[in-house]
């Protein structure tokens, strides 16, 4: 977790602009602290930079921990580049079957990796895949909502391809996973 969320909590979340986002996260740590084997459906943060996203799911790992549930924050382009140098000593599935497999997974920062068909095809596509499947809580951040998340998982914002079959069919499964919500507000870094 980074250093500037780890003490996130939760019952001190500003909630100024961003009153929808921290009624659902109470929601979901609330549902998840009285029936933790269920599926809760999860979050979908969009919304500028700086507002608090990353920072609100911090809060919700903090505050699913106070309850005895692990959650895994995963900074999704730092985890896009060390998957692919995973692939120089053939650790790609430990790698991912680990992530696909936590209790609690938050992907933060989703769609502002830089683009690539393999970890769309071959990582991002198994892990929600199998959430999905096993229906496993799973929240994510972005500075994208979901329309333009799609446009960039097709490649067609790059310019590097256009495949939105295979766009949809990942937003399918995030769909499935999280309600998309916007949180508003000004850039907190900046204050």
């Amino acid at each position: 977790m980074p250093k500037a969320i780890k003490n996130a909590d939760i019952d001190t979340y500003d909630e100024k602009d961003r009153g929808q986002a921290l009624s659902a996260a109470l929601d979901f740590t609330t549902g998840m602290a009285e029936a933790p084997d269920d599926f809760h459906k999860g979050l979908y943060l969009t919304g500028p930079f700086g507002v608090g996203k990353t920072f609100l799911l911090g809060a919700i790992a903090n505050d699913l921990a106070k309850h005895g549930i692990a959650s895994t924050l995963l900074h999704y382009p730092t985890f896009a580049v060390e998957m692919k140098d995973a692939i120089t000593d053939n650790s790609v599935l430990a790698k991912t079957d680990g992530i696909k497999k936590a209790k609690v997974l938050m992907i933060d920062d989703i769609g502002a990796e830089a683009w690539s068909a393999w970890v769309r095809d071959e990582v991002l596509a198994v892990i929600l895949q199998y959430r999905m499947q096993e229906e496993l809580p799973t929240l994510f951040t972005s500075n994208k909502n979901m329309q333009e998340l799609t446009a960039f998982l097709s490649g067609s914002e790059t310019g590097k391809a256009d495949e939105p079959v295979k766009a949809q069919r990942i937003m399918e499964r995030v769909r499935f996973l999280a309600k998309e919500i916007t949180v508003g507000g000004p850039d907190r870094r900046n204050v």
